[in-house]
């Protein structure tokens, strides 16, 4: 029995993580949960699976909690610190990384710091501080394994073969809501228009995300520092069929592919079980029915934030810091009904290229450019309104 603790135990990935762990309970223990502010949600998933450990985003949340769980054994923090101590808590040895955004780095650096496997959901993490990770991961012997469906299939893909008979990595891209339609359509598109994802189910921010390809520019970042690539090696195709999730080319010429299901379901278990595979909690993939798979190059001009995300992943230090830190604060403007939807990329643009590189040495300086990059990012905000 492995013990697990999930970091985002509410959210989309947190909730499917724990729908894997029912059906492999022969497996799996939970001893851990961080969620944010759904207290309702936490007490069913607490009597469900019965952990050691429990942590809300703030003290008001952690306080209501305590007062409707009848099990008073559970340990109940809150904060930053007390997503920490979960993602530390010395029984566990699996820590699901599933908290949105920069608010995860912290808490996946303390999984880092015990040795601990890490399977990885926040991608805004390795975004902001891959160097950083990887260097404290080959310090502590912690294993990082990707959850998003792209990388796991780039993880699977490269188990077996030598990094110096890669030619490129391609990460496929559903294309999101707006695919199919132009940009002056786009210009009309409402909050309601672009949570509505053709293929996947996700929560809000990376579903906007997926809406503006930002999700794709991020997971190039990622993918440099979870594989070991240079950013010429990492490409992008669109794939509304969204059944092959990731593709490597190696030198010979010869092309490998990872299929399944739709599902983030598939990804975290792999996730979960490796190095050992369960059998699956879906359906086999049926290739007869999908019958066509199609394959599109970016429309950048429909999609800009491509080439920021490129000109991040390329000339890195700072940048990626910066992009994340604006896209984030912009994303979240347009949540809130502040903006228009096609007014994300521009106000991303803005922000992002008012920001001069920086050199990145130590954690410190990561969240000092996140910080400055956000106050900048509001004040415009603010002004444009």
């Amino acid at each position: 029995m492995k013990k697990v603790a999930i970091l985002g135990s509410t959210g989309s990935i947190g909730r499917n993580a724990l729908q894997v762990i029912n059906k492999l309970s022969h497996c799996f223990q939970v001893v851990g949960l961080a969620a944010g502010y759904n207290v309702q949600l936490l007490l069913k998933q607490v009597e469900a699976f019965r952990p050691k450990i429990v942590s809300l985003k703030e003290k008001e949340g952690a306080e209501k909690f305590k007062s409707q769980c009848p099990d008073s054994s559970v340990r109940v923090v809150y904060g930053e610190g007390g997503a920490e101590e979960v993602a530390s808590f010395g029984k566990s040895e699996i820590v699901v990384s599933a908290i949105t955004g920069i608010n995860g780095l912290k808490p996946t650096l303390a999984a880092l710091r015990t040795g601990k496997k890490v399977a990885l959901a926040n991608k805004e993490s390795m975004v902001v501080a891959g160097p950083l990770l990887e260097k404290l991961a080959g310090q502590t012997g912690a294993k990082i394994v990707p959850v998003d469906s792209e990388h796991s299939g780039i993880f699977q893909c490269l188990a077996k073969e030598k990094k110096d008979n890669v030619k490129r990595v391609i990460l496929t891209a559903s294309g999101g809501p707006f695919f199919q339609i132009s940009l002056e359509e786009m210009k009309k598109k409402t909050l309601e228009e672009a949570l509505a994802h053709p293929r996947w189910k996700m929560g809000e921010k990376v579903t906007i995300d997926s809406a503006t390809m930002m999700n794709k520019g991020l997971e190039l970042i990622e993918a440099r520092w979870l594989f070991g690539l240079e950013p010429y090696q990492l490409e992008i195709l669109i794939h509304p069929q969204s059944v092959v999730h990731s593709m490597v080319e190696l030198k010979d010429g010869s092309i490998l592919a990872q299929l399944s299901p739709t599902d983030m379901k598939i990804p975290i278990q792999f996730a979960l079980t490796y190095p050992e595979r369960e059998e699956a909690p879906l359906p086999s993939l049926d290739l007869s029915q999908v019958r066509t798979l199609e394959f599109y190059e970016v429309d950048t001009a429909k999609f800009p934030l491509l080439l920021l995300a490129r000109q991040a992943l390329i000339e890195g230090e700072s940048l990626p810091i910066a992009l994340n830190a604006a896209n984030e604060v912009v994303v979240k403007a347009f949540l809130e009904k502040r903006i228009k939807f096609v007014e994300i990329a521009p106000l991303v643009t803005q922000i992002f290229t008012a920001h001069q590189k920086e050199n990145i040495g130590c954690l410190e300086d990561v969240f000092e450019v996140d910080r400055r990059v956000r106050s900048l990012a509001w004040k415009i905000l603010k002004q444009r309104n």
